[in-house]
């Protein structure tokens, strides 16, 4: 019986372990750096008025209740503009999917005539577009003004997100479309049943993406929303911490403050977007990357 010889792995260097400790040390202060402000945001936003007046909540919350979310949830115009955020993420980003996979598909194929140019059209978008006058203009004379189609039309389609998901669209092997037109499926059959089931990684990519675009949008519903009922929480979020109009909201309320109730309405802003990350965390990474991988 003949002997297996088996390498033993050689022992990291000094060199390496230094690195590595310094490495992982580096990473935990930037985390920590990047993770304390919204930290920070919600021990205010739970601690006592009186503890948050004197200065001395840092690190840790004092006086802990919650009677700023009850104000912040008894605010009608709070639900309201959840609701549209939801109509308008949701809705915006399965027109963003629809339009960027049916752009990216066609520029994927090396037998495309002019797909060269046509992919330098679309990329000089990325630098010039028509500017804010302009782009109003054309939403008013569509007459979309004060509509959900103002804010979930114009960013249809990202320049940038096209350019990834065509990447990765590029990187599935030619033979399993060739065997399909044998099989006599056409351009969409090919699309919707081997390329876009083979994308979920990029497809998953993209939804996070457009998903948190539409989530932090604010400035379009600004400029063509004039229905506060149609305002978006993002908005809603920026009149309440810019404008600092709290009275009516907090009066007779001893344990609310405006900036611990402000700190509140931060907080149920952006918890919704952060529970969607570790549902799509798998794919999220491996999505990048795969869009990485060819130019």
């Amino acid at each position: 019986m003949s002997k297996v010889k088996v390498k033993s792995r050689k022992p990291q260097g000094i060199g390496s372990r230094v690195f590595d400790v310094v490495n992982g040390i580096l990473l935990a202060v930037i985390g920590i750096i990047m993770f304390y402000p919204m930290f920070y945001v919600f021990i205010v936003s739970i601690s006592s008025s009186q503890y948050i007046n004197q200065g001395l909540v840092s690190f840790l919350p004092k006086g802990i209740n919650f009677e700023a979310y009850k104000v912040v949830f008894g605010n009608k115009a709070i639900w309201s503009g959840y609701k549209n955020t939801f109509l308008y993420a949701i809705s915006g980003t399965l027109i963003n999917l629809v339009c960027t996979s049916l752009c990216a598909y066609p520029l994927s194929r090396k037998d495309l005539y002019g797909r060269g140019p046509i992919t330098v059209l679309i990329t000089v978008t990325m630098f010039i577009n028509g500017g804010l006058i302009p782009t109003y203009l054309v939403i008013n004379q569509l007459h979309l003004l004060n509509t959900m189609w103002a804010i979930v039309l114009p960013p249809a389609i990202s320049t940038y997100n096209m350019i990834v998901m065509r990447t990765s669209f590029s990187s599935i092997p030619e033979s399993l479309m060739e065997s399909a037109y044998l099989d006599g499926a056409n351009d969409i059959q090919i699309l919707l049943k081997i390329i876009l089931p083979l994308s979920k990684p990029i497809m998953a990519t993209m939804t996070l993406f457009y998903a948190v675009q539409h989530w932090n949008s604010y400035f379009p519903a600004m400029i063509y929303l004039n229905d506060q009922a149609k305002y978006p929480v993002q908005v809603i979020m920026r009149d309440i911490v810019i404008q600092g109009d709290l009275s009516a909201d907090i009066a007779g309320n001893v344990n609310v403050i405006a900036t611990n109730y402000k700190y509140a309405v931060i907080i149920i802003s952006v918890i919704p977007i952060l529970m969607v990350y570790p549902l799509l965390q798998k794919y999220f990474t491996k999505g990048v990357m795969v869009g990485a991988v060819k130019g």
